[in-house]
C-alpha cells in the first residue's frame, strides 16, 4: 500500500523525507510465546515529536540506519508518539510501541528479539496510515470522543504516553534497586524486620533526588517520584534561565528547587546533603562527574542514567567503598503505558505542547526539525495534527 508519509534513510544530503512510501503488512508478535498476527490499519490523528527522532535523522546523515529499517526496506517511517484512529474497530487508540518475540521486551535477553514502532524495524506514526498489531492498539478513556472526534487536549496529553510509561518504569526500577541495595542497612539501622526493612528502603530511596537535565523525560520522572513520595527532595540542574517556562513550569508540576549553576556545592547545598539518587537525563558528559569525581550522589545511591550518549567513569576506588549502584535502561510495559494513559488524562500537560502546521512540517522536514522543532528556543514538546478531520479543536 502506498501512502504519504515522512521516513529516513541513509542520506547525506536527504536523511529525512515526506512523499510517498510504501508499507508492507508485516506480521508481528506483541510477546514471546503469542502467536504472530496481521496488523490491523490505523490513520495518524496527531502525532509527537521526540528527540530519538532528531537522533535518527542525525544517524541517516552519517549512513548509519541499516539496523533499524524494516525487514526488506532501506528506510523507516518514523513517529512512536501520538493518538491514531482504528477505521475497522471505529476507535481511537494509542500505540504500543514495544513487541518481539521476548517475555517483556523491556527486559530481553540476548536470544530473544524487539521491534518499536516507529524506531527500531518497524514503520510508526508518521504516515497518513500504517498496519499494527491488533493486540498492540491500546484503549483510551472514554468520555473524550463527540461526533467521531476526539479531544484536542486530550491528543496534547496522551502525545505523552511513551515517555511518561518510560519514567513509571524508571521509577519502579529504582524502587526495585533501592530496596534491594539498602534493607540490609535498614534493618541494622532501625533493628527491624527485613519486611519492614525493604519498606523504609524503598521510601527513603527517594529522599534526596538529584535530576540532571530539564527535558520532558527529567520533568516526568520528578513528577512522578512526587506523586508517591511528596516528601522527596528534588532539585533539577538544568542549562535553561531560571525565569523560563520550562523551568517554571517543572517547579509547578514537580514541586522541586531549582539549581542555577552546575555545581555540585550548590546541589548538595539545595539537597541538605548528597543524593540519594542521581538521575542523569541531559545528555551531556557532566552528569557523572558531578555525581562521582565531585561526590554529589551519595554512600549506597544510585546512579539511573537514561541519557543517549554519554560515558560514565568512575574512580574505582572511592566507588567500591561507598557501595554504590549504576544502572541504565530505556523501557517500559504494556501496563506501564495504560497506567500513564490514565494518569495523562487528568494532567495539564496539554499546556506545554504547541502544534506546527502539518504542510509547513511536510513542505520542508528536515528545516523544520533543525529551524523550529530542535532549534534553541523551541517549544518543550512539538506535535502536528496529521488528519483534521478526527480532531475537536474546541475541546
Amino acid at each position: 500500500m502506498i501512502v504519504k508519509g515522512t521516513y529516513f534513510q541513509n542520506s547525506k544530503e536527504n536523511p529525512l523525507v515526506y512523499g510517498d512510501v510504501e508499507i508492507n503488512n508485516i506480521p508481528r508478535r506483541r510477546l514471546r510465546g503469542e502467536e504472530e498476527k496481521e496488523g490491523v490499519i490505523a490513520e495518524s490523528v496527531l502525532v509527537g515529536f521526540c528527540g530519538t527522532d532528531y537522533t535518527l535523522m542525525n544517524m541517516g546523515r552519517e549512513g548509519k540506519l541499516k539496523p533499524k529499517f524494516p525487514e526488506g526496506c532501506n528506510r523507516l517511517i518514523n513517529g512512536h508518539e501520538g493518538v491514531v484512529w482504528v477505521p475497522s474497530q471505529e476507535r481511537f487508540a494509542i500505540v504500543l510501541i514495544r513487541g518481539g518475540n521476548s517475555y517483556d521486551p523491556t527486559r530481553y535477553t540476548e536470544e530473544e528479539t524487539y521491534f518499536e514502532y516507529g524506531c527500531d524495524q518497524a514503520d510508526g506514526l508518521f504516515s497518513d496510515k500504517n498496519y499494527y498489531n491488533p493486540d498492540m492498539l491500546l484503549k483510551i478513556p472514554d468520555g473524550y470522543v463527540k461526533d467521531g472526534k476526539i479531544s484536542l487536549n486530550l491528543c496534547k496529553k496522551l502525545v505523552f504516553s511513551d515517555p511518561y510509561a518510560c519514567m513509571i518504569f524508571q521509577r519502579e526500577r529504582m524502587e526495585d534497586i533501592g530496596e534491594a541495595q539498602n534493607f540490609r542497612v535498614k534493618m541494622a539501622q532501625y533493628k527491624c524486620s527485613e519486611e519492614e526493612a525493604r519498606k523504609i528502603a524503598k521510601k527513603e530511596t527517594f529522599d534526596r533526588v538529584c535530576i540532571f537535565g530539564l527535558g520532558t523525560t527529567g520533568m516526568f520522572i520528578g513528577d512522578l517520584i512526587r506523586q508517591k513520595y511528596p516528601e522527596a527532595k528534588i532539585v533539577f540542574v538544568a542549562r535553561s534561565e531560571e525565569n523560563s517556562p520550562k523551568v517554571a513550569f517543572a517547579l509547578k508540576q514537580a514541586g522541586a528547587s531549582d539549581t542555577k549553576e552546575e555545581l555540585a556545592d550548590a546541589i548538595k547545598e539545595k539537597l541538605g546533603g548528597t543524593a540519594t539518587v542521581f538521575i542523569g537525563s541531559s545528555g551531556a558528559a557532566i552528569e557523572h562527574e558531578i555525581a562521582f569525581q565531585y561526590g554529589v550522589l551519595g554512600c549506597n545511591g544510585i546512579y539511573n542514567s537514561f541519557s543517549l550518549g554519554p560515558e560514565i567513569t568512575v574512580d574505582t576506588m572511592p566507588f567500591g567503598f561507598k557501595n554504590q549502584v549504576i544502572f541504565g535502561s530505556i523501557n517500559f510495559r504494556q501496563d506501564h503505558m495504560e497506567e500513564a494513559i490514565q494518569i495523562l488524562q487528568n494532567s495539564c500537560y496539554d499546556e506545554i505542547v504547541e502544534l506546527i502546521d502539518k504542510d509547513e512540517f511536510t513542505e520542508d522536514p528536515i528545516d523544520a526539525y533543525e529551524n523550529k522543532i530542535y532549534a534553541k528556543g523551541a517549544p518543550m514538546k512539538t506535535a502536528v495534527i496529521w488528519n483534521e478531520k478526527y480532531v475537536d479543536r474546541e475541546r
